[in-house]
């Protein structure tokens, strides 16, 4: 038996949250309050307090209308969101943190792409729906989670009937959150790091660690932990994960005590191999210490300490 085929966590009917707040006409109405919030925008744990109505900016770089890089059929998501049609990405441009590691830098760094308005984004959304796609997947979307909303609202009069992924860092606002509740079906964040020395070093953000463990714990009270079609693809849940650094084990040790003391020993983890020095680190001696890609050993040392912790169900690609 495989972490997605136990019958206790394999869903019999499922629709997406999103469509019960439509009908009752709630999600319009979350919709309106989470745009107008963008006029003292408070939408992550920076607080700029910015008029991004009026097209001001700060450390997001994006105003009124979310900046959409890219939108495609990703086959390179975990196995359980990709199933054989690809997971429907929409990736947004600009991040709030500054990972100094980003492997995606150029996206999430830099100008890319265009401001789409939700209409637009909600006939992306309908389009990856047409091409089969299992799922929307929604990649960097903790600055512009209000256009999220107004998005899909805009969608599902329309006919979207897919699950929602919120694809983030972790570095949420509670408020953000609570605003998605009912509309997003699976959360997919990060943990990256537990120290808040680390944090402030290698994303700019001290309190990253207190602000993602607040959020995972809010993830999880919305939709627990993550279930499964009989296809085997998800619906609903959280999925964390877990990308290993090198020389960090001590950390990977405390989150994965972590999520299984305050979370959940069914918390589904995918633990992340693919690091490789990216963007600033590259031959800095500030950053010497992550120039390298994690050896074997502290691949193995993460998937030990996870069991050790009580975690059992992680993400196995199979193809």
């Amino acid at each position: 038996m495989t972490p997605r085929s136990d019958p206790r966590f394999v869903v019999d009917q499922f629709e997406p949250a999103y469509l019960a707040l439509h009908r009752s006409g709630e999600l319009a109405e979350r919709a309106t309050t989470a745009v107008a919030e963008l006029g003292d925008c408070r939408a992550c744990p920076r607080d700029c307090g910015v008029d991004r109505l009026a097209d001001e900016t700060a450390i997001c770089h994006t105003g009124r209308h979310a900046v959409v890089a890219s939108a495609f059929a990703h086959f390179g998501e975990e196995d359980c969101l990709r199933g054989w049609n690809g997971s429907g990405t929409i990736f947004f441009a600009f991040c709030n943190l500054r990972c100094v590691f980003c492997q995606n830098w150029d996206i999430s760094q830099r100008q890319s792409g265009r401001e789409i308005p939700a209409d637009g984004i909600a006939e992306i959304m309908l389009e990856l729906q047409r091409r089969g796609c299992h799922n929307v997947n929604f990649v960097s979307p903790e600055h512009v989670a209000p256009q999220v909303i107004e998005a899909i609202a805009a969608a599902a009069p329309l006919g979207l009937r897919i699950p929602i992924v919120y694809n983030t860092s972790a570095y949420d606002s509670l408020r953000t959150l609570q605003l998605l509740d009912g509309v997003v079906d699976i959360y997919m964040p990060d943990f990256k790091f537990w120290r808040p020395e680390t944090a402030r070093r290698l994303v700019r953000a001290a309190d990253y660690p207190e602000r993602a463990r607040e959020a995972l714990l809010e993830m999880h009270r919305q939709v627990g932990v993550l279930r499964f079609g009989d296809d085997g693809v998800a619906r609903r849940g959280v999925l964390v994960r877990h990308l290993v650094m090198p020389g960090a084990e001590h950390e990977t040790t405390s989150i994965m005590r972590w999520l299984a003391d305050e979370v959940s020993v069914d918390t589904y983890v995918n633990v992340m191999a693919q690091y490789r020095p990216d963007h600033r680190v590259p031959g800095s001696d500030r950053y010497a210490d992550i120039d390298r890609r994690p050896h074997a050993s502290e691949i193995d040392a993460a998937y030990e300490s996870a069991r050790q912790a009580g975690l059992w169900r992680f993400d196995e690609r199979v193809g």
